[in-house]
């Protein structure tokens, strides 16, 4: 007798391999009548529906184009622990190179002066934007 989960996984399989779904089983929900999948990417969502009387099913995909693929990539919205690595590590790497600027200007005493008035106006902005923008 087969699992729930390898049950899950061959339906999940069939709309791979038919309809070309590549993102990853994000819902599964069986109910008396029906059986409900969903899979969630960049920029891409498919729901599946199957009548378990009958096994005939429908999909619904929905592809919502190149921006929508790059804010998903930014947020890390659907796209798996591997790329939520990334961002973390590159936001590491960011914060450090802004760290070391930050020291380094102090040793630069010509551009010092001229560094803290740009740390300083870069800090107001981002505040005013996020006073502005943010809800």
């Amino acid at each position: 007798m087969k699992t729930p989960d390898a049950k899950k996984d061959n339906i999940a399989g069939v709309f791979r391999s038919r309809h070309g779904v590549k993102a990853a089983l994000s819902d599964f929900r069986v109910d008396d009548d029906q059986v409900q999948i969903s899979f969630k990417g960049p920029g891409y969502t498919a729901d599946g529906f199957i009548d378990r009387a009958s096994g005939r099913y429908e999909l619904m995909e929905s592809r919502l184009g190149f921006v929508a693929v790059v804010n998903d990539l930014h947020k890390g919205r659907d796209t798996g622990t591997a790329w939520a690595v990334m961002i973390d590590i590159s936001a590491i790497l960011m914060t450090l190179v802004s760290l070391t600027g930050l020291v380094l200007i102090f040793f630069l005493y010509k551009k010092l002066r001229a560094g803290l008035y740009s740390l300083a106006i870069g800090t107001l902005l981002c505040y005013v934007v996020y006073l502005i923008w943010v809800p």
